[in-house]
């Protein structure tokens, strides 16, 4: 056997049955999976939704940290209608004279 064959086949070995697409699509990486759990079961333990609350109606500072860093990554990142309802938008131009 030559030196190029034994290559081919250590990889071949190594390589047989493995997924070589990746993962499927919108599949989660299982470490992103796992913290996300760990971070849902943590807030949970902490009083959930009513502690989110009360933290951020506690000063003017948390609402801002709610609404700047925590509200952006938990809101869906696109905003669509569907064909029955379609999102309309108008302009409107006011001209006052005074």
């Amino acid at each position: 056997m030559a030196s190029n064959d034994k290559i081919s086949s250590a990889v071949d070995s190594k390589t047989a049955g493995l997924n070589r697409n990746g993962r499927p699509k919108g599949a989660q990486n299982k470490t992103t999976k796992a913290a996300k759990e760990a971070i849902a079961e943590a807030f949970e333990k902490m009083g959930g939704i009513k502690a989110l609350c009360e933290w951020a109606e506690k000063s003017d500072d948390n609402r801002k940290v709610f609404y700047s860093q925590i509200w952006p990554k938990i809101v869906p990142l696109s905003v669509g209608g569907d064909q029955d309802n379609p999102i309309v938008t108008e302009i409107v131009q006011r001209v006052v004279h005074s």
